[in-house]
């Protein structure tokens, strides 16, 4: 079978990767073509474009960009024409993909969604487009099935894939992975300021400020496969800062506490059981638009999928220095651990096990079988 598939950013690259290894395990002859990053293209197939080139984030961003994005979505239509594939996989990233789905299956494409838009968060409206314009969806939080069932729209819980990429990871040798980036035995905390430019500009700056504050802990920054070292160098010249790039899973592993920024990286600290402090900070645009259409409690997804405050949140405005020492201090403190560590268990429980990109490669290509 030809499968045409689209993700937008590093998570969507990583869960890419891993549905298209589970494809290969159940039809022997998967040829892909995709939209995706490093890690879908070390699996085989063709790379049409990385996610690298479409990183916008933000309202005010996309506006900014969007000749470019327009662009990229005349194009994506012509490649798939081109391909003519048995199946569109749409990967998140519901701004493009959205536009790519409404056009597929006016075209007579077969369309899947695996993790779907976010339209429990905002303009719960979408859902009847994407009712009629998806041949199936496949999601990966617990709470998002009921949501649609609400719209008459009966999706597939496949359980979260975070689970078998850190489940599968090879586990890290602690005295040999401090060696090997000059660390020394102080207690970690590391930070996670985004993958794309905008997040990082916003978030690192405050983060890194509190590193005199903690002598006996050292800080370690997770550079994003996204980005080159050159462009943290701006940021950290003259910090006392170690930065280690694309190992973030070997990071967690072996870090006492975190500053996440809100995102995927807030679930996958909580899945390391590392205690952690989420934090944002958009565009004052972009955030002044956000808050009017997204209708949630909470912005991370421990949070979201527990339904009560497990992890701090500082948004905006609350994104200080003063703030974040603030709830740093109380994350290194013993009591607060042992909470934190309860909790992380009882989410992962939540999350559904193992084996999400195997259930969702049977059902997309079951699927397909059954339309022939």
């Amino acid at each position: 079978m030809k499968y045409y598939i689209i993700a937008g950013e590093a998570s969507g690259d990583l869960h890419g990767s891993n549905l298209m290894k589970a494809l290969q395990e159940v039809d022997k002859n998967a040829d892909f073509r995709f939209w995706g990053g490093d890690l879908m293209q070390n699996v085989g197939g063709t790379l049409v474009s990385h996610y690298k080139e479409r990183a916008f984030m933000g309202f005010a961003e996309v506006i900014s960009n969007l000749s470019k994005i327009l662009k990229a979505i005349s194009f994506c239509k012509e490649d798939i024409k081109k391909y003519n594939p048995d199946v569109i996989v749409f990967i998140d990233n519901s701004g493009f993909n959205l536009r790519i789905a409404k056009w597929a299956k006016q075209q007579n494409y077969r369309t899947n969604y695996y993790i779907s838009p976010q339209v429990w968060a905002s303009r719960a409206n979408r859902v009847k487009n994407i009712k009629h314009d998806i041949d199936a969806m496949y999601v990966i939080l617990p709470f998002v099935k009921p949501f649609y069932a609400k719209y008459g729209y009966d999706v597939t819980f496949v359980g979260h894939p975070l689970i078998d990429s850190i489940a599968d990871r090879t586990q890290v040798d602690e005295y040999k992975f401090r060696k090997e980036h000059g660390l020394s035995d102080k207690p970690i905390i590391a930070i996670l300021p985004g993958s794309r430019k905008q997040e990082i500009n916003k978030m690192l700056t405050v983060m890194l400020s509190l590193i005199d504050d903690y002598p006996d802990y050292q800080f370690v920054i997770a550079g994003a496969p996204s980005q080159d070292y050159e462009y943290y160098q701006q940021f950290i010249k003259g910090s006392n800062v170690n930065f280690i790039a694309n190992k973030t899973y070997d990071l967690l592993s072996v870090s006492f506490a975190a500053l996440v920024t809100s995102g995927t990286a807030t679930l996958e600290t909580a899945l390391f059981k590392v205690p952690q402090v989420v934090c944002y900070k958009g565009s004052w645009l972009s955030y002044q638009i956000g808050r009017r259409i997204i209708k949630l409690k909470y912005i991370s997804l421990v949070n979201l999928i527990m339904d009560k405050p497990v992890v701090k949140e500082l948004i905006q405005d609350e994104f200080t220095t003063k703030n974040l020492k603030k709830e740093l201090n109380i994350i290194l403190d013993d009591y607060e651990r042992t909470k934190f560590f309860i909790n992380y268990y009882d989410l992962e429980k939540e999350l559904g096990g193992k084996g999400a990109s195997k259930k969702t490669a049977e059902h997309i290509y079951n699927g397909l079988k059954s339309n022939t």
